[in-house]
């Protein structure tokens, strides 16, 4: 029976939990930006749109 590699277990669940966060934090920002979208297109609807607000 092999030895268990404690450090490369440990790695691997550092990768995992970093690897979450960082979808979490992406996600958010995401849920963010998109409220202040909504936020800007309905506290100011007759003003012209921004001309970069169209190429995305």
């Amino acid at each position: 029976m092999a030895k268990p590699n404690y450090n490369f277990q440990k790695a691997e669940r550092e990768r995992a939990k970093n690897r979450k966060k960082q979808e979490k934090l992406k996600r958010l920002e995401d849920e963010t930006a998109k409220r202040q979208a909504e936020r800007d297109d309905e506290s100011d609807p007759d003003s012209p749109a921004p001309a970069d607000a169209c190429e995305r």
